[in-house]
């Protein structure tokens, strides 16, 4: 007898004859989505906490992103560079007021936007700082996740990102994420730049030591460096804060963005710095054929519309609030199938008693249970809601963890 397949096993199939496999997805096969919560082929329903990567951090379908997108599509969609476009003044005088710097350089993904600011940090060095040609050299932090791109996997410290794509681009120090001592060390008079995620998000949620970033910008102006702050996860409303690195109390020179700057509806990245620093690109220098295009910039400017409404209705302070629900469950588990958490606004790292399984084993068993998380390194899962989720929603979660702690105890 030939058992009928399931229509999440036939998109399976596909997938695996198909696609590249350089994805281990859970075997789950998402077709709707709202605000915090997915459905999958077979009518499922699923509590989203992974959320894209924060790159849904306002929920799947959001109405104002999405009515944003639809008046745009109606109206104008590409131009390249080579023409200006009536969005792009607008997203990038609403961004740069939001960020409170003076210049937006907007490009898709956020690994692009993080070359950029590679290449930008170089420019600067030696146009403006005096580095002789060449010798610009930049330092990066152990564990630190900054795309997949041929430069940013050559100075990764993970294996799997590393292994087969050599030779790599010369020019970056590896220090100790949150070691001030070492990073102090590591300046020379060539060092253009400090890149540092302010909240390590594919490394665990790794938070760093209070004070590490405000030595880190003071090491950047005691040997005037520039102090780059990769936000692509960790900005735009994730830690409870328009960026983490503001929430920590400091600035960087450079910014960052990805993500959730597209509302989850389609890429859009930026760098956004002061005149000094986006002010050494010149016409032909970089760009980008749909990098500021009008629909990117349309969904971009309602994105941060919802950032600006800074009130206690807002969702940052959702973000604020439900963290601290979210962070006050997990302690609970904690001696319990939990070893330990570390959270950042709505956003947290919870290491698994290894014994129990690894964290692909946990966010197996949670998908059974209706939430969906993803593991990362050995017996970690990280969960980051979208910002529109409800204090009941995030109590289902955590209940659904502890449950699947239980199942993996009794397997």
């Amino acid at each position: 007898m030939t058992l009928m397949r399931s229509a999440t096993e036939a998109h399976e199939e596909l997938v695996l004859e198909h696609s590249a496999h350089n994805y281990h997805p859970l075997p789950v096969v998402v077709a709707e989505g709202a605000g915090a919560w997915v459905t999958d082929v077979e009518g499922r329903r699923y509590l989203d906490c992974l959320a894209g990567y924060s790159a849904l951090n306002f929920g799947h379908r959001h109405p104002d992103l999405v009515a944003a997108a639809h008046r745009q599509l109606d109206r104008l969609t590409l131009t390249s560079r080579a023409f200006g476009n009536d969005q792009l003044g607008p997203f990038c005088a609403e961004l740069a007021e939001l960020i409170g710097k003076q210049r937006v350089l907007p490009m898709n993904t956020g690994v692009e936007a993080v070359e950029s600011a590679l290449k930008v940090a170089r420019k600067w060095g030696y146009e403006v700082k005096g580095v002789p040609q060449d010798r610009a050299r930049i330092i990066v932090a152990a564990g630190g996740f900054h795309g997949r791109t041929i430069s940013v996997v050559g100075f990764s410290t993970d294996p799997d990102a590393r292994g087969g794509f050599g030779p790599f681009t010369p020019g970056f120090d590896v220090v100790p994420y949150g070691d001030r001592d070492a990073l102090a060390a590591a300046v020379t008079p060539d060092t253009v730049a400090v890149l540092l995620e302010p909240v390590q998000g594919e490394a665990g949620v790794i938070v760093p030591p209070a004070g590490y970033l405000a030595a880190v910008r003071a090491i950047c102006d005691a040997s005037r460096v520039l102090f780059v702050a990769d936000e692509v996860q960790s900005g735009l409303g994730r830690t409870g804060h328009v960026l983490a690195t503001r929430g920590a109390g400091t600035d960087a020179d450079v910014y960052v963005l990805g993500k959730a700057l597209g509302g989850g509806i389609l890429p859009l990245s930026a760098v956004v710095a002061d005149d000094e620093v986006l002010g050494v690109l010149q016409p032909g220098q970089h760009g980008s054929t749909f990098g500021g295009n009008p629909l990117a910039c349309a969904v971009g400017r309602a994105v941060v519309g919802l950032l600006t409404d800074q009130g206690p209705g807002g969702v940052l302070a959702a973000a604020g609030r439900l963290g601290a629900v979210l962070g006050d469950r997990l302690a609970g588990l904690v001696g319990h199938g939990v070893v330990a958490v570390r959270r950042a606004g709505l956003w947290a790292g919870v290491d698994v008693d290894p014994r129990l399984g690894a964290g692909r084993a946990v966010s197996e068993a949670m998908a059974r249970r209706g939430v969906l998380v993803k593991d990362t390194h050995g017996s970690t899962v990280r969960l980051s809601p979208p910002l529109v989720v409800t204090e009941d929603e995030i109590r289902f979660a955590v209940d659904a963890l502890a449950g699947a702690l239980a199942d993996l105890a009794e397997s």
